[in-house]
């Protein structure tokens, strides 16, 4: 029995975000990000009426893991933006990311939203490579506007996708 509970392979529910998973949240951003936001940031952006997201729980584990994913969102005026998303390095390749995307261009749709938006580092392939395959497009530059850990600067890439 505890051979098969090894080898079984996680399955995950995408469900609203609450403010309860602020802290989580944080530390899972905290190991994705050079400048992390702190659960405060989370809850503050959380209890405004515009922001929205999701998180990602394993349904099949018998004890707590960390949490395996979140994004989070904005949505004024027909325009929606993706705050920021992380997914755990164990938990990449798994498809959370593009459902946590899909959980997110779904509401935004259903709360009006014609076009998504969000900045990426143009040395994040992995992220590149999902947001193109999501359909969304290059449609402008930020330069100089990643610090890296070792002090660099790169290039954030703006890019959009119609919701409609």
């Amino acid at each position: 029995m505890l051979e098969a509970y090894l080898t079984l392979k996680p399955e995950f529910e995408i469900i609203a975000m609450e403010r309860e998973d602020c802290r989580d949240v944080a530390v899972l951003h905290g190991e994705r990000f050079a400048r992390p936001w702190g659960d405060g940031e989370f809850h503050s952006l959380l209890s405004q009426e515009t922001v929205f997201g999701f998180v990602a729980r394993q349904t099949n584990a018998i004890l707590k893991k960390p949490l395996p994913g979140f994004i989070l969102a904005r949505q004024v005026a027909g325009e929606a933006e993706i705050l920021t998303i992380a997914v755990q390095a164990k938990a990449a390749r798994a498809g959370l990311g593009w459902r946590l995307m899909q959980a997110a261009m779904r509401e935004a749709r259903a709360r009006g939203g014609e076009s998504m938006f969000l900045e990426v580092d143009n040395g994040n392939t992995a992220a590149l490579g999902l947001y193109r395959k999501l359909g969304f497009e290059k449609v402008g530059e930020r330069q100089g506007y990643y610090k890296q850990e070792n002090g660099a600067l790169s290039t954030a890439l703006v890019m959009k996708r119609v919701l409609r």
